[in-house]
């Protein structure tokens, strides 16, 4: 292998719309030693469209893409629902992946994915992106070196605007066979933050919910019905005793984003963002003891010189996964965390339908 890692990247618009768009291709353009080499669409037209604009090889089927021998990884950013295939015709290949999140329509597929890999022995990484940035990352290390003390309550919203805004577009996402909607998307990202920064369940309660089950559409004035989750709360305790309560939602309007206050024997923290905290900037306020809270300001050590935005955190992911795939280690998050996170988001179904609290193994 050379020094720089080749990604053929599935799922890109010639257009420059998409999430691709906004966050993979300026994320590889940002990060060392990994780069753009192909990409790949459903279509000759829209492959051949988006190889003349991003100046790389196309292709249109992703297995013709997998056997090229300067191919190093294969990067899979589409809809949820192809996610299984496309990522098992990478890893039959011998060839890296990085996968979108959700890593699969539900946990069955996760699990086929993760094993696949596993006896292939390839390095895999999952889209929770948030596991890099670096105001978590910060969270995380205050929190390991006891800046808090005890930490006794935390409180995590999440609100985003959408509940009534839905065109024909996104009306696959209203088909919650489809994997991809608040809880799997919002909540998997948000319930995976807490986990970093802090530490994982110990235990839960949840109720999710369908609270606007018919969505008109914009661009054609339909109306359909949908059985996706818009809202999920969860209560519970953290390891090591903290007990946390969050909520998040799809709601009509004027959606407030995320927050996340933790609150400690010796620290208290306050984080918001307007948008998905691995998505937009993060502000932190923090205070110890009984001083007030003041913004705080990232160590020089966490900055760096990745983009703001969608792409900050995408590229400082492939990176990681760069420098995994040359030194012959694995990545974190990897397709094995990701059938963790399928794991939980399944343990909050089931403690919703069944209306108690479940241990989180």
């Amino acid at each position: 292998m050379s020094d720089t890692v080749r990604v053929g990247l599935v799922g890109v618009s010639a257009t420059g719309s998409g999430w691709s768009s906004v966050a993979h291709i300026p994320g590889l353009q940002a990060a060392d030693g990994i780069e753009l080499a192909a990409v790949c669409t459903s279509r000759p037209e829209s492959a051949a469209a988006a190889g003349e604009a991003y100046g790389v090889p196309s292709f249109h089927d992703v297995r013709d893409l997998a056997a090229q021998e300067d191919i190093d990884a294969v990067s899979v950013v589409v809809r949820v629902p192809k996610h299984h295939e496309l990522v098992m015709a990478a890893v039959d290949a011998g060839k890296h992946v990085f996968s979108e999140w959700p890593l699969g329509a539900n946990l069955a597929e996760a699990q086929e994915m993760a094993a696949k890999a596993r006896r292939a022995g390839v390095v895999t990484a999952v889209g929770l992106q948030g596991r890099h940035d670096p105001s978590l990352t910060y969270i995380k290390q205050l929190h390991a070196e006891g800046w808090f003390g005890q930490i006794v309550a935390v409180n995590v919203t999440m609100m985003g605007d959408g509940a009534l805004a839905h065109s024909s577009a996104d009306a696959w996402m209203g088909v919650k066979a489809n994997g991809a909607h608040l809880m799997t998307i919002v909540g998997g990202h948000t319930l995976d933050a807490i986990s970093y920064c802090l530490s994982p369940f110990a235990e839960l309660s949840a109720s999710v919910a369908t609270q606007v089950p018919e969505w008109r559409l914009s661009d054609t004035d339909e109306t359909i019905l949908v059985d996706a989750p818009d809202s999920l709360m969860v209560n519970g305790a953290l390891e090591g005793g903290a007990r946390l309560s969050l909520h998040t939602a799809s709601v009509p309007y004027n959606g407030t984003g995320w927050g996340m206050a933790i609150y400690g024997t010796e620290g208290t923290m306050v984080a918001s963002t307007s948008g998905l905290p691995q998505i937009t900037p993060i502000t932190l306020s923090g205070a110890r003891g009984s001083d007030a809270l003041e913004q705080l300001a990232l160590p020089a050590e966490l900055t760096d010189d990745f983009p703001g935005g969608p792409a900050g955190n995408v590229g400082r992911a492939y990176q990681q996964m760069a420098e995994a795939i040359k030194e012959g280690h694995s990545f974190s998050p990897d397709f094995a965390h990701a059938e963790r996170v399928h794991k939980l988001l399944d343990l909050i179904e089931e403690s919703s339908a069944e209306g108690r609290s479940v241990p989180v193994p």
